[in-house]
């Protein structure tokens, strides 16, 4: 099946589901992309497990993707072993109420997935069961991958570009900033060793004769010795 196929037979089989199919890629990496309501993240899933032209026995991951005002996209990748095709869905959930259902009963190896989307990002996946951290420590406050959350390295050291979300939208535009860790030009590399003016000869004091070889007293004022 073509990718095109792909999203097609799935929104056929979500029928009357308002579910919109799309080609995500180019070429040979082309993939099905689905998008479905939240509240027909199970049943999309389950029916592209369950067809037989589908057959998308492998869960390959699962994230999450901050679309600030416009709320939090899920995703997740399915993959047919038998069938060598790809399908991507997606469904968007508002911010003030981030849920949607866990798949872990038809796709075990979900079950991470949810959990480091739940820590990342603060969506709920009711039906989980064990939605403990997974990769921060208990007493972690907030959700690191959302774009509103301040990066604490940012306050330690101050960041070249925009510091936090709005900042680039000042007057004036935005700067061109060198790369996290990149040096600037004369700060990295070999260097010439500093050259520096020739000092000045050292001034001469003046001869002076040594005792007994001057001139003898009398001479040249023409007096008598």
């Amino acid at each position: 099946m073509t990718p095109e196929e792909v999203g097609q037979r799935l929104v056929a089989l979500l029928a009357p589901v308002e579910a919109t199919a799309s080609v995500s890629g180019g070429q040979a990496y082309a993939r099905a992309t689905v998008d479905v309501p939240p509240a027909s993240w199970r049943d999309a899933l389950r029916a592209a497990r369950d067809d037989a032209d589908l057959g998308c026995d492998f869960f390959d991951w699962l994230s999450a993707v901050d679309q600030l005002a416009d709320g939090c996209e899920v995703v997740a990748h399915l993959w047919s072993t038998g069938r060598r095709h790809g399908l991507l869905l997606r469904t968007r959930v508002p911010w003030d109420a981030p849920r949607v259902d866990s798949v872990v009963d038809l796709y075990p190896g979900a079950a991470w997935h949810e959990r480091e989307t739940f820590e990342m990002f603060g969506v709920d996946f009711p039906g989980h069961g064990e939605l403990r951290p997974l990769l921060l420590p208990p007493e972690f406050e907030g959700h690191p991958l959302r774009k509103e959350f301040v990066l604490a390295s940012r306050v330690a050291k101050p960041w070249p570009g925009a510091k936090e979300p709005g900042e680039s939208t000042a007057a004036g535009g935005r700067r061109a900033v060198r790369p996290p860790g990149v040096p600037a030009p004369g700060e990295w590399g070999p260097k010439s060793p500093p050259t520096t003016a020739a000092a000045p000869p050292a001034a001469v004091p003046p001869a002076t004769a040594p005792p007994g070889e001057g001139a003898q007293p009398g001479e040249g004022d023409g007096g008598a010795a």
